[in-house]
C-alpha cells in the first residue's frame, strides 16, 4: 500500500513535469533570463549609468533593485501558470475524478498549489544563484551567505503568496475566462497600482501626498505596504540595504505581515478546496 506523503511526492513530481515543460513556462523561461539575470547583470554594472539619485552600494543593493524585475515577471508567471489549475479540471471533469482517489483533500490541494508554485520558484531560484555569479563577476565581491539566503528566500516565499491568491481565485471562477481575469487583476493592484492606492488613503487620512519624498508620507507607504505582498518583498529586502536606506517601520511588523501573507491565502485555499464540490 502507498504512503500518503509518497504518493503526494509521486503526483507532485508529475505535475512539476507536466507544468515545467508547458507551452506557458516555454514562453516565460526567456522572459525571466532577461528580467533576472539581465537587470542584475545591468545594475552591477560599475560603469553603468542608472537613472536619478539611485546609487548601487554593495551586493545587497542589485538585489533590493533587481527586485523590480521579478516582481514584473516571476510574478505574473505564477498567475499565467496557475490560473487554470483548478477551473480547467472542473469544468472537463477530471476534478471530480482527482476528488474521487483515495486522498486527503488537504494534500491533494497542497499538491495543486505547490505544483504551480514550484514550477516557478525552482527556474527563479536557479536563475538568481546564477546571479550570484555575475555580482561577483561584475563588483568582484562576494555576496554575503545572509543576503543571498534571504533574497531567494522571500523571492520564494513572494511567489507562494501569489500561488495562493491564484488557487483562491480558480477555485472561484466558473469558468477559465473569470480566473485569469481575477488573477491578472489582482497581479496589477499589486504590481502596477498600489502606490496610487495609497496615496487615495493616505489623502483620505490627512496625510500629505503631493510630496512622496516627505517623512511622514513615507513612512504611511512603509505601513501601508504591510498589506501588499509586493510591499512586504521589498521590505525585507529593503532591509538588508545600509542603515541610511533601511525601512522606517518596525521589523516585528515586517515578520508579522511576512508570516499573515504565508499563512493565511494557503489556509483560505485550502480550506475552499476541502469544501469544493466538483
Amino acid at each position: 500500500m502507498t504512503l500518503p506523503f509518497t504518493r503526494f511526492m509521486r503526483l507532485l513530481l508529475h505535475d512539476l513535469k507536466v507544468k515545467m515543460v508547458s507551452p506557458r513556462m516555454v514562453i516565460l523561461y526567456p522572459l525571466l533570463v532577461l528580467f533576472i539575470p539581465g537587470a542584475v547583470w545591468g545594475f552591477s554594472d560599475p560603469n553603468a549609468s542608472l537613472p536619478g539619485s539611485i546609487a548601487v552600494d554593495g551586493a545587497s543593493t542589485v538585489m533590493f533593485l533587481s527586485s523590480l524585475f521579478i516582481l514584473l515577471s516571476a510574478t505574473l508567471g505564477v498567475v499565467l501558470v496557475g490560473f487554470d489549475s483548478i477551473s480547467r479540471p472542473r469544468l472537463t471533469g477530471e476534478l471530480a475524478i482527482e476528488l474521487a482517489q483515495p486522498m486527503n483533500r488537504t494534500m491533494l490541494g497542497m499538491n495543486h498549489l505547490f505544483g504551480v508554485w514550484l514550477s516557478v520558484a525552482i527556474p527563479v531560484a536557479l536563475l538568481q544563484i546564477s546571479s550570484l555569479a555575475i555580482i561577483e563577476h561584475q563588483m568582484e565581491i562576494v555576496p554575503s551567505t545572509m543576503d543571498s539566503f534571504t533574497w531567494i528566500g522571500i523571492t520564494a516565499l513572494l511567489l507562494l503568496w501569489y500561488a495562493s491568491i491564484q488557487m483562491i481565485a480558480s477555485s472561484m471562477a466558473q469558468d477559465l475566462g473569470s480566473s485569469v481575469t481575477f488573477g491578472v487583476a489582482t497581479w496589477m493592484l499589486f504590481t502596477l497600482m498600489w502606490l496610487l492606492v495609497t496615496v487615495v488613503i493616505a489623502t483620505m487620512l490627512g496625510v500629505d501626498a503631493t510630496n512622496t519624498a516627505d517623512p511622514t508620507f513615507i513612512a504611511f507607504q512603509e505601513h501601508a505596504d504591510l498589506f501588499s505582498p509586493n510591499g512586504v518583498y521589498q521590505l525585507v529586502l529593503q532591509n538588508r540595504l545600509p542603515e541610511a536606506s533601511q525601512p522606517t517601520v518596525w521589523d516585528g511588523w515586517i515578520d508579522l505581515a511576512v508570516v499573515c501573507w504565508t499563512t493565511i491565502p494557503i489556509a483560505v485555499f485550502l480550506r475552499r478546496f476541502r469544501n469544493l464540490k466538483p
